[in-house]
């Protein structure tokens, strides 16, 4: 498969980018950490996601079950993202808050703690759910992480605010890695509770510092260091799990939760994420497949985006601004894409058939729209080996114009966001296939 180099992309989202670098290492930067000339990114030969490891070519779904599809997976998990271990949780859910009139009167509103181990030192998650008010159950579910704690996805001023660590951001209200009264309802926008409401859909949303801090030293404080302590160990396995896998699983446990509500279908949850929540959402509906859709807003290196490009942000700004989302080996890939024995659209094909959505910006040079595009169109061959269609064509589409069947894909005209266009794209899509009507 060779690329389609095409026109380069104006824009990015570079405020977000220095701020984390605060956080890199003290070390020498790598070479290659972006590109951002179309020009530049040449030829390149994507791995075939249907060639199996011993060289046989997988022509049937039992084949691509019970061998090819186990092979990519392992692939991912020893040199990107780490392994998951099996850590056999057992979820105790506390219910804290209800409230049976929120968002105006659409939902009813309920915070629950969920815990894991028999500790109360261990990581916990404070999900929060709303469930559309007046809607025949049970309902189909989007489910996601959010930035700055529950408070910061609706205005409302009896829900508490984030404890834990959250990045600094003067405009979000985070002061000394603090959330304050002005956090609240920041992030409405990217949770357009009432749209979704309205279309019969609940919501799930937790803070992801709730399972880790988002910085090189999170894990100390979160579940991953919970868990080596737990074993009696200090330093990290060269394919000990990253933040990534940590995020995913979080989204696991939440799905473990949902399965034991009866107001809402577990079996129609789509995981939905924006960004790095856009990478974990990939990660985990890769790894779990009681998801059943999986949307990717934005996710570009590492989430969507093929790395071959070598587009916007690359493997070796993402080491360096970021190392701690990966496992250790990955670093050894720093301007070695092209060896790789998997790139993003392998990554992609593992969600199928389940219905895939990728999403972009065309002010969003740093993720890489064409290169998420590509990642789409070429995960096609995996859900045509199970009947499926996926993106159906392999011309880049114009701005606002969505495209797709089993996968779909917009390209929307703006910044680095998550948006009310993107999320009536993604009830679209999830009305087409949880064969739901969109009337209330």
């Amino acid at each position: 498969m060779k690329s389609d180099p095409g026109k380069r992309l104006l824009g990015g989202y570079w405020a977000l980018a220095l701020a984390t670098l605060a956080f890199a290492p003290l070390e020498a930067a790598p070479a290659n950490r972006f590109n951002h000339d179309e020009t530049k990114v040449g030829s390149y030969t994507l791995p075939d996601a249907l060639l199996g490891e011993d060289g046989a070519r997988v022509t049937d779904v039992a084949t691509w079950r019970s061998k090819r599809r186990a092979e990519i997976l392992r692939s991912f998990a020893a040199n990107m993202y780490g392994v998951t271990p099996d850590l056999s949780p057992q979820v105790r859910a506390e219910v804290t808050a209800t409230r049976v009139d929120a968002v105006d009167g659409l939902a009813t509103r309920t915070l629950v703690t969920l815990r894991f181990f028999d500790d109360s030192a261990a990581p916990l998650i404070q999900l929060m759910l709303y469930v559309p008010n007046g809607v025949k159950g049970p309902v189909p579910v989007f489910l996601g992480l959010n930035y700055f704690g529950n408070a910061s996805v609706e205005a409302d001023p009896s829900l508490p605010l984030a404890e834990r660590f959250v990045m600094t951001n003067a405009d979000a209200g985070v002061v000394r890695n603090r959330v304050t009264e002005a956090t609240r309802g920041f992030h409405a926008s990217r949770w357009p509770l009432a749209l979704l409401l309205r279309r019969g859909y609940a919501v799930a949303t937790f803070f992801y510092g709730d399972v880790e801090e988002d910085h090189f030293d999170g894990w100390k404080n979160g579940l991953r260091g919970y868990v080596m302590r737990r074993e009696g160990r200090t330093v990290a396995r060269p394919d000990e799990w990253g933040a990534l896998g940590a995020w995913g699983w979080g989204l696991s446990r939440a799905l473990d939760y949902l399965e034991t509500q009866p107001a809402v279908d577990a079996r129609r949850v789509a995981v939905v994420g924006h960004s790095r929540h856009g990478k974990a959402a990939l990660w985990a509906g890769a790894q779990d497949e009681r998801f059943a859709i999986v949307i990717s807003n934005q996710s570009g290196e590492g989430g969507a985006s093929l790395a071959r490009r070598d587009f916007g942000e690359t493997i070796a700004y993402s080491i360096e601004h970021a190392a701690y989302r990966y496992c250790e080996r990955f670093r050894s890939w720093v301007g070695r894409a092209a060896e790789l024995p998997f790139d993003q659209h392998m990554l992609l094909g593992l969600i199928a058939p389940r219905p895939l959505y990728v999403a972009s910006a065309t002010l969003d040079d740093l993720s890489d729209p064409r290169g998420e595009f590509l990642s789409a169109v070429h995960a096609a061959p995996v859900y045509r080996l199970f009947g499926q269609e996926g993106v159906g064509t392999a011309d880049f589409p114009a701005p606002d114009h969505p495209i797709g069947h089993r996968i779909g894909y917009h390209l929307r005209t703006g910044k680095h966001d998550i948006t009310t266009y993107d999320w009536e794209q993604y009830l679209a899509f999830a009305d087409r296939h949880f064969r739901k009507s969109a009337a209330r």
